[in-house]
């Protein structure tokens, strides 16, 4: 065989070496989507299906289209992650109930949601991370992530419990920048009570409330006549949107302005869309809210872990407002009284008998 012909095949079967590695025959990697079946708790009872049928609809759920490729993308890898971490119902991997797993469009309902050029998107997001999980310690991830923030996360030990890699940092969407992350709601001082199963009067002529922050700048407690309540309760009993809130009295009433949607813990996705638009690729983006986490790669003849740990922090550089409120603790009087030292009048509370109502 001639020396010419030798280097021809050899640089055939190079070529043919590539191709394979790039992209191994259906079922060489487990983690591939099309490869990835889950059994999804919908309405009419479990429905099974593949991850590559199911990412697609819960991603165009989850985050508006109009976010961006970088933060569709980011979207995708925390969604499979999140399904894939943990089995929420004994007969399904996840449900389509929002406030209990992840938002989740049927067929007519993805149609009359998106128009093409939005599903393309989305698609093309879903496919560019095909079987992308992140892992924390070999375990994959649980990636659990809000609508919107304001200049920092929530730490998951302030919500659930802790989690190494669902910590306070910091994110770039500001209530002063920004208006539309805020909302406000106003009661009355029998409506307050009620609501947070106090007794009828206890919110008429209270003295001084007291709002506890925890280091991400979120209501950690408030007392209110001798009783301290949890931020997360507040929040739930009020329909606040959010912990990272504020309290004034107006004419008797109880006006709450909360900054940012949602629990507060792992990724923001608004924070996503901002960073994206300042040119972070989703890699950095889930670095950043998932310190620690690597990002497996399944293409490959065993799963590559892409160290996601480590990154520098330009955020914190970008926001120094947000670098102080992640890392103070502070409390405040409501209605911009001067703050007060928060040991002194918990103990205090606590001391003349008062009850602390928390988290059942």
């Amino acid at each position: 065989m001639s020396r010419k012909r030798i280097v021809f095949w050899a640089a055939v079967l190079a070529g043919l070496l590539l191709l394979f590695l790039r992209f191994p025959p259906t079922g060489a990697n487990a983690l591939t989507d099309e490869a990835r079946t889950l059994t999804l708790l919908t309405d009419g009872g479990p429905v099974v299906m593949t991850m590559a049928e199911y990412l697609p609809r819960a991603v165009a759920a989850e985050m508006p289209a109009s976010y961006g490729p970088e933060a569709l993308k980011a979207q995708a890898v925390a969604i499979r992650s999140y399904v894939l971490s943990a089995r929420r119902h004994g007969d399904a991997d996840v449900c389509t109930d929002s406030s209990c797993c992840l938002a989740f469009w049927d067929e007519e309902t993805l149609a009359r949601m998106c128009t093409w050029e939005e599903l393309r998107a989305v698609e093309r997001a879903v496919s560019a991370t095909d079987g992308q999980v992140l892992t924390y310690g070999g375990e994959i991830a649980r990636t659990v992530f809000h609508a919107s923030s304001a200049l920092c996360t929530e730490d998951s030990a302030a919500v659930w419990s802790p989690v190494p890699y669902l910590i306070s940092v910091s994110s770039p969407e500001s209530a002063e920048e920004d208006p539309s992350i805020v909302t406000a709601a106003r009661f009355a001082p029998a409506e307050l009570a009620e609501r947070l199963g106090l007794p009828p009067d206890s919110a008429t002529d209270p003295g001084p409330v007291l709002l506890q922050r925890d280091r991400a700048g979120r209501v950690a407690f408030m007392l209110l006549d001798g009783y301290a309540l949890s931020g997360v309760r507040v929040r739930a009993a009020l329909g606040l949107k959010s912990t990272a809130f504020t309290l004034t009295r107006e004419d008797g009433d109880y006006i709450f302005t909360a900054a940012g949607h949602g629990h507060g813990v792992g990724m923001s996705q608004y924070g996503a869309k901002l960073l994206a638009e300042q040119g972070w690729d989703y890699r950095t983006i889930l670095a950043h809210y998932y310190p620690g986490t690597e990002l497996t790669v399944p293409r490959a003849s065993a799963p590559l872990a892409v160290p996601l740990h480590g990154t520098p922090d330009p955020v914190l550089a970008l926001f120094r407002q947000g670098e102080a409120v992640c890392g103070i603790e502070n409390l405040e009087l409501a209605g911009g009284q001067e703050p007060l030292l928060l040991v002194e009048h918990l103990a205090h509370a606590q001391g003349r008998g008062a009850a602390v109502l928390d988290e059942p």
